[in-house]
């Protein structure tokens, strides 16, 4: 009988079992996980007692409000909350809406109007205190700026008045200890701004895929179609749709290049293109860039680039093609007989989905999961600075007591419990559990369908001797059976990918750094486990077919892939790669076809869209997306041809080395497969038929 029935045994039992295991403790590390995080404190802004602005008892009071911009004006106080100075304690407080007037502390107290507008901007009310009490002990601050919400925040409306920097019209205030001019809240409101603009461009990016995500979605739905309607042209019309998607693709290419020369010339007495990328720096709005001629001259040198080098590869690979096409012919055949393998990557997209929502899910409430923790914050010497305390009970601490003027406020988010000591450990637990069972999910896609299509090429009488439910029979034995192999192979690439992470958080901390040595053997190393990475995966996949054949364990099955392969390089090189190389260049003709339709469509440089195009921030957004999305539904219809060349490929070689064509061990590969590729029984050696 044809191989794929030989072995019937489960395989890497032990791996099988510690896999299990691992996604048990992946799961405990989730329930964990929700049960101490709290998104909210990513979303609402914190006030100095550690309460979210807008929830619970401050639902009324949505906004944070800053008691002196003027101290403690750096990132990390502005963003984290965190205080580094004693001097700044309450500098955050909860407020319905942010002050609309500048007003200071002296002026007032003295008029009874504005004194009750000024009380709601105070931690609490000061009743009848003097002025100096109020200000030691913080109970108000010493002045309202007019400010201006943002991001949830309240900030300083800054103006202009010519040169000079005003707020509220004016260019100086009093800030409770003396005159100052407007142009200092500049330096305590940079830092802060800087982040904040990143949040900003990405709220905007976020409003954009409120706008745009019905377009974005009928795009990548077209980009379905075209796949689907190139995979089916393919199942009848090989030959001819392999040499139309060639030369579609030099002409997307080339109309690329007309395009952008064409752009480069318009702009050529446009006032500021001339000004180079360099001189324009980053901008988060990347329509700027189109206005600038060294932009679309960037794009005229890589499309022509691209173009020479597809053409330079298609003349040297010309025969070599034409064999290509003919297996790309027998492998329409396979997938005409396994149709519904066509959609099994939108099953493995369904699982990648529910991991990836996982991962994301735990690491954001592991991230959120550390308590609030509180100091001793005092403007004098005081022996207890800086210590933890107990808002609850610090009026009737010892602390309290030492220090009279101090006070027991909001520091940082934190812990030390043994669940938050161990945080780093859940943290990078989840990235390694993602890494492994993303890689599961793929492992079981690959050998599923090389399961499918072996069964095609194994069958003595096709297709009557295939199961009737090939990819539904190959899923049930690649899980009943080959779990353990699947977590094998996939622990392996995992291994080397969270190598490769470690690597590339070091190489961020080393940016710093002047070690020229260092940062040479880093760099090695990233390109040793690149490669590393690469290799792994090409030993995986086949590793995975040879087990879908034989039913062997994974080292067996990768060690036997491996050498049968090397005993036929020249043929892996010349149609196997040849082949993939045909397949990556229909994904990139579906990529630009949608993206060169999505381009016209939302940057409203045609008027037959100018009134459907929503009005967005950056149409760039929904344009990459598009480009991302259609590539990867590309890659997933694609990728089932890949995998059926792959597995009819090892199929064939081992075919020759099992079989030599005579009455007793005939040869499973159909004719017109023995008519691309055939065995010299006298000789024994490969012979590629090129005409």
């Amino acid at each position: 009988g044809p191989p794929i029935n030989d072995v019937l045994g489960c395989t890497d039992i032990i791996c099988c079992i510690f896999f299990i295991v691992a996604i048990v403790g992946y799961v405990a590390v989730g329930i964990l996980a929700w049960t101490h995080g709290d998104p909210r404190k990513v979303i609402y802004p914190t006030d100095s007692l550690g309460q979210y602005c807008g929830q619970g008892k401050l639902e009324k009071k949505p906004l944070l409000f800053y008691f002196n911009m003027m101290k403690c004006a750096s990132p990390m106080v502005l963003l984290e909350f965190q205080c580094p100075t004693p001097q700044c304690f309450f500098f955050f407080l909860c407020v319905e809406k942010c002050p609309d007037r500048t007003l200071t502390l002296v002026t007032a107290i003295a008029k009874p109007e504005d004194w009750k507008y000024y009380k709601s901007y105070c931690r609490e009310d000061p009743g009848n205190k003097p002025m100096t009490e109020i200000l030691q002990k913080k109970l108000c601050p010493a002045y309202l700026i007019s400010s201006k919400p943002f991001l949830q925040r309240c900030f300083p409306s800054l103006g202009k008045k010519g040169e000079v920097i005003t707020v509220g019209d004016q260019d100086k205030f009093n800030d409770g200890e003396k005159i100052r001019d407007a142009k200092d809240l500049v330096a305590g409101m940079k830092n802060a701004t800087v982040v904040m603009e990143g949040r900003q461009v990405a709220m905007k990016i976020f409003e954009d895929y409120t706008k745009s995500w019905y377009w974005i979605l009928i795009c990548l739905l077209i980009a379905v179609v075209l796949s689907l309607i190139f995979i089916v042209l393919l199942r009848y019309l090989a030959g001819i749709m392999v040499w139309v998607m060639i030369l579609m693709v030099i002409a997307v290419v080339a109309c690329g290049i007309a395009y952008s020369s064409i752009k480069y010339v318009n702009l050529k007495d446009t006032a500021g293109s001339n000004i180079t990328l360099q001189q324009l720096g980053f901008q988060p709005d990347f329509s700027v860039y189109l206005h600038i001629r060294q932009t679309w001259l960037a794009f005229i040198i890589i499309l022509a680039i691209l173009e020479v080098i597809i053409i330079i590869i298609l003349i040297f690979l010309r025969n070599r093609i034409r064999i290509a096409v003919e297996l790309m012919k027998e492998a329409s055949r396979a997938v005409g007989y396994v149709m519904s393998s066509l959609f099994y990557p939108i099953f493995t997209f369904f699982l990648l989905t529910i991991v990836i929502a996982y991962w994301g899910i735990t690491a954001v409430f592991l991230s959120t999961s550390s308590e609030p923790v509180y100091k001793v914050f005092n403007e004098t010497d005081c022996p207890h600075g800086r210590q933890t305390c107990e808002p609850e009970n610090f009026t009737i601490s010892a602390m309290k007591t030492d220090c009279p003027r101090s006070e027991c406020l909001f520091a940082f988010y934190g812990g030390e419990t043994p669940y938050h000591k161990y945080l780093i450990f859940f943290q990078f637990y989840n990235v390694f559990l993602f890494f492994w069972c993303a890689n599961f999910v793929t492992a079981l896609g690959q050998m599923t369908l090389a399961g499918a299509f072996a069964s095609y090429y194994w069958a003595p009488n096709k297709p009557n001797d295939m199961p009737a439910y090939p990819l539904c029979a190959s899923l049930g034995r690649s899980l009943r059976y080959h779990t353990g192999s699947l977590a094998f192979g996939s622990l392996i690439l995992a291994i080397v990918q969270i190598i490769r992470v470690l690597l590339e958080y070091i190489d961020h901390k080393l940016k710093g750094a002047e070690n020229k040595f260092a940062k040479f053997l880093l760099c090695c190393l990233k390109c040793c486990f690149w490669c590393l990475e690469k290799f792994i995966k090409f030993i995986n996949r086949n590793a995975y077919i040879m087990v879908a054949i034989y039913g062997k364990n994974f080292c067996r099955s990768a060690r036997d892939a491996f050498f049968l392969l090397m005993r036929n390089v020249i043929r892996v090189v010349v149609l196997d790669k040849v082949t993939d190389f045909i397949l990556f260049l229909g994904k990139l003709l579906i990529v630009g076809l949608v993206g060169i339709f999505a381009f016209f469509f939302f940057s409203g440089q045609t008027d037959a869209f100018k009134d459907a195009a929503p009005s967005l921030h950056y149409y760039w957004v929904p344009i990459l997306t598009v480009l991302v999305g259609s590539y990867l539904i590309a890659h997933g219809f694609f990728s089932v041809y890949a995998m059926c060349v792959d597995t009819l490929f090892l199929c064939f070689c081992e075919d020759l080395e099992r079989n030599d064509g005579s009455a007793a061990r005939p040869y499973h590969m159909t004719t017109e497969l023995r008519y691309i590729l055939m065995k010299d029984a006298d000789s024994g050696k490969m012979i590629l038929r090129i005409t």
